[in-house]
């Protein structure tokens, strides 16, 4: 058995927990606020922010735990590196985490070091600094902090007038202590996809089947898998999530984003080295091992003897109508459980968030079927049963 202390307990990390208990291993979930999901399933919890390092040296040194695995971006990353070096498993590694967990660090790494195809970028720190950038990408573009998840402080720029605000949004959008943002060239994508990248202890790096999602602001609303993509398109993006995981180092499973354009060319979009929120549709039994069932054995070295599609599948968030300050009350919400589960090959995580705020992800919606089967009558589906969990458009459009 081995003590894992767990990062960050939101609905990913509760997941993997789910996984390395059931597998008889013993967890310390953490997280800034109390009963978040991964604490609802975990054997022990503490309560912390893990931006503040001096507490996070305090929990490993009371746990000693064997193996730390971050599931967020708010982390005192450059603490790692003492853990590791003191014979700390960090999950992928200590490098993986504190490159990934800054956009300036894996960006310049995937474009300058190893020469991937990506964006047209640049950083700012002022605001003059980044109108000239602006300048310089020209409209649109995209802005967002360099630190920060599920879309906080991302916007489209589409003019001079919008250029004051999103920067303010961006720089209040940016988690940790890190004031910069990074504005991108927009790319005229056709989709984009996710492409699930399993870097294994002692067996050859494994590709997941194509995840294609949809997100608005930043943050994913629905995804589906298998993504329709060429073979040559494929190759490229496993060519590139290649080259930038072997060059973290470490394993685990890496959540690398990619845009395909009109012309079919794959671009590097980001990488999060962790289970990814559009890889919840795996929850719904696509592929034979979830993505966390992945992840939990890259990181215990336990065997992966290969990963294959067993049912087309589509995920759709539900979203929070609401506010809810206080531990979430069902009836508040009107879950409408019994009509969505009337319907075949459907299931339905909540995710058992204590506070809801208006747009948060509160659960998701798994529908699946037949390989081969119409992927977007199962997006479909998954969409409208997603609605219909909550009676209202999961996507806030009303």
């Amino acid at each position: 058995m081995k003590k894992i202390l767990l990062l960050g307990s939101g609905e990913l990390g509760k997941e993997f927990v789910i996984a390395a208990m059931r597998a008889g291993q013993y967890v310390i979930a953490c997280d800034r606020y109390d009963n978040a999901p991964a604490m609802q399933v975990a054997d022990e919890r503490e309560v912390f922010s893990m931006l503040d390092g001096d507490a996070l040296e305090a929990v490993v040194n009371k746990h000693k735990p064997d193996i730390i695995v971050p599931e967020i971006e708010a982390i005192r990353t450059e603490r790692l590196f003492k853990f590791e070096e003191q014979g700390i498993q960090v999950v992928p590694s200590a490098r993986a985490v504190n490159y990934t967990m800054n956009r300036r660090a894996i960006r310049d790494l995937a474009a300058k070091e190893l020469g991937l195809r990506t964006a047209k970028y640049f950083y700012a720190k002022t605001f003059e600094e980044f109108k000239t950038a602006a300048d310089e990408i020209g409209f649109p573009c995209v802005v967002k902090p360099l630190m920060s998840s599920s879309g906080h402080g991302q916007s489209y720029v589409h003019n001079d007038d919008e250029l004051e605000q999103a920067f303010k949004d961006a720089m209040e959008g940016s988690r940790g202590d890190v004031k910069e943002v990074i504005i991108e060239e927009f790319i005229d994508f056709e989709s984009e996809f996710t492409l699930l990248t399993v870097t294994q202890k002692n067996g050859p790096t494994l590709f997941c089947p194509p995840i294609g999602h949809v997100q608005k602001g930043g943050d994913y609303r629905e995804s589906w898998q298998p993504y329709k993509i060429s073979d040559e398109a494929l190759k490229q993006a496993q060519h590139m999530a290649d080259q930038v995981t072997k060059a973290l180092t470490g394993a685990g499973i890496w959540g690398v984003e990619f845009f395909l354009t009109k012309q079919g060319e794959v671009i590097f979009s980001e990488l999060s080295p962790r289970p990814h929120d559009t890889g919840m549709v795996t929850l719904g039994h696509t592929t034979n091992l979830s993505e966390f069932e992945l992840h939990f054995r890259a990181v215990m070295g336990l065997p992966i003897p290969a990963i294959h599609l067993e049912h087309a599948g589509a995920s759709a968030v539900i979203l929070s109508p609401k506010e809810a300050k206080t531990p979430v009350d069902r009836s508040l919400f009107n879950y409408n459980l019994e009509e969505a589960l009337k319907e075949d090959r459907t299931r339905i995580r909540l995710f058992g968030k204590p506070e809801a705020h208006k747009g948060r992800r509160m659960g998701v919606v798994l529908c699946y079927g037949e390989v081969g089967d119409d992927v977007d009558a199962l997006r479909d589906k998954a969409k409208r049963l997603a609605a219909t969990v909550l009676g209202t458009d999961p996507y806030m459009k009303k």
